[in-house]
């Protein structure tokens, strides 16, 4: 039997094992864009457990750590292969949730809830990943138990990881890209790295989150503040929109200035941009909201941010939820990288806009914060990436609002959703007429490859710039500007209205100009074509074609 705590420094040990392998996770990300990140997920998604599971006394149950760890990995969970690693280890907990020491027969058993969560959420499952692998190893685990009940923790995670093994090395037959490539899936190999650390935490060799390399530059020594010199807990900042014109920003400074220090008040026409260390985060957003809809918000807890940083490699402090009631009937999130296209999308109508989507994935938490920011009744939840789909979905479940997620796969597809938005008519009308308006819009990407690779028949050197359409490789090239333009030109068809050219951080604007006025030259005179300054990493380019 193994106890509570046993399991808990076993999930601890998981963490650790994948977290000090991440790269090696990464690297077997078949696509050779520079965001595979599956390591990464993965690894901040079970490392979002670690703090909470070091707080738990050594007399915890095996309930109580399989919960709280299911409960933190939720609110961490990054991209699709982070939110499946979530719900096994929900499904786990939930089978767990009574338990106070457990056999080897209540893992396997536990697993198999898990894989059996996972896939009720997953809409179309495929073969050859982390879903494969998990449901394998569950299943001859079941077996093995029925078979002999009286096999331990420690046999049954041992069976676990011989039938994940053999598992991870068919997902290369499975899935014809991971076959031409010549690797395993990523996610499945993130899974094993898991539960191998587990396993050898059961065998009494506990996992160490590795210690990073020195950095270059100084580094401010944490441990020498005190917690007690933190005055107020929360860092709060938000711009709100001058909707009230009258409305006296000295009277909001009196008021901030009452409730916290280290305030900053800005102001324009347009906006109020506030920053204030508070007690009162609420009291503050309220006041913000007098002025009007409120355009960004950020609230930090510094006592948990301090002590994250005094101890070294755990996962980002949750963050406490402040839910700000509503004001109007709709309201949005977007997803976008870059402060161009933050800009622009708050432009259209975004309440909130979160970082991410290239090189980092927000979690869960991420965007369940963001809705909570969002004064209205109803939140609509742009994506606009395949891989924060499933971590919007379940930010869904936890939200306190109806929340509707449109599964946009691309920036432009979230662009053209927002714009075609009609306040008059109810969400499931919009809902319709968004998707049906973004599921028309062509995407192109262009970007460098990461790493040497082969698709479609085509060898791919690293560093050479790939076009892509709609997700799909095109042709390579050693010219941005050829790439862009050719890529644009071929993207238009007869029926095309507009291409918008949006530029990355490293894209001068005098290159994107250029590339624009070729664009246009090379489009029919129909075709109207025009230029924003996205500020985006990883793509040099993103194409829209309308």
């Amino acid at each position: 039997m193994i106890s509570g705590k046993i399991l808990r420094d076993a999930i601890i040990s998981g963490a650790n094992n994948i977290n000090n392998q991440r790269s090696r996770v990464d690297e077997l990300n078949v696509f050779p864009v520079p965001d595979g990140d599956t390591g990464t997920n993965m690894g901040m998604t079970v490392g979002a457990s670690v703090r909470e599971l070091e707080a738990l006394d050594d007399s915890c149950t095996v309930g109580e750590a399989s919960k709280t760890a299911a409960s933190a990995m939720l609110r961490g969970a990054r991209g699709n292969s982070g939110v499946i690693l979530s719900l096994l280890f929900r499904g786990m907990a939930k089978k767990l949730r009574e338990t106070e020491a457990a056999n080897g027969r209540d893992l396997a058993l536990a697993l198999r809830e898990g894989v059996d969560t996972a896939y009720k959420a997953v809409m179309k499952p495929a073969e050859g990943t982390i879903l494969t692998v998990s449901r394998v190893a569950a299943q001859h685990a079941v077996e093995l138990c029925q078979a002999e009940p009286t096999l331990t923790a420690e046999q049954v995670l041992a069976a676990i990881l011989e039938q994940g093994h053999t598992a991870l090395e068919e997902t290369v037959h499975q899935n014809p890209v991971l076959e031409k490539a010549g690797v395993v899936d990523a996610g499945g190999f993130g899974f094993i790295t898991i539960f191998e650390g587990m396993l050898d935490a059961l065998r009494g060799i506990h996992k160490e989150r590795a210690v990073a390399a020195e950095p270059t530059k100084s580094t401010a020594d944490f441990a020498a503040i005190n917690d007690e010199d933190i005055t107020f807990t929360y860092c709060t900042e938000f711009i709100a929109s001058r909707k009230d014109k009258a409305r006296n920003v000295a009277r909001l400074r009196s008021i901030l200035n009452e409730i916290g220090d280290s305030l900053v008040v800005v102001e324009d026409d347009d906006i109020v941009k506030v920053h204030v260390h508070t007690d009162q985060p609420n009291k503050a957003l309220e006041e913000g909201l007098k002025f009007g809809p409120l355009l960004t918000v950020k609230i930090e807890n510094m006592r948990e941010q301090h002590t994250a940083k005094v101890i070294e490699g755990t996962a980002d402090a949750p963050k406490e939820r402040v839910i700000v009631p509503a004001e109007k009937k709709f309201g949005f999130v977007a997803v976008a990288a870059g402060e161009g296209l933050k800009t622009l999308f708050t432009d259209l109508g975004a309440d909130v806009v979160v970082q991410g989507g290239q090189t980092m994935n927000p979690s869960t938490d991420d965007i369940l914060h963001a809705v909570d920011a969002v004064p209205a009744e109803i939140v609509f939840v742009l994506p606009n990436n395949k891989n924060i789909i499933m971590a919007a979905e379940q930010a869904q479940k936890l939200a306190d609002r109806q929340v509707v997620v449109l599964p946009t796969r691309t920036v432009p597809m979230g662009i053209t959703a927002l714009l075609n938005f009609d306040p008059s008519v109810n969400a499931e009308t919009n809902t319709i007429n968004m998707m049906a308006a973004a599921d028309k819009v062509s995407t192109g990407l262009i970007t460098y490859a990461a790493r040497d690779s082969e698709y479609d028949g085509k060898r791919i050197r690293k560093g050479e710039i790939m076009a892509l359409e709609n997700g799909k490789i095109v042709s390579t090239s050693t010219d941005i500007t050829k790439a862009t333009y050719r890529l644009a030109r071929n993207m238009c068809k007869k029926d095309s209205s507009f291409v918008t050219i949006i530029s990355g951080c490293d894209v001068s604007d005098e290159d994107a100009e250029k590339v624009t006025e070729i664009v246009k030259a090379k489009c029919p005179n129909h075709v109207e074509v025009s230029h924003i300054r996205g500020g985006q990493p990883v793509y040099y380019y993103m194409i829209s074609v309308e």
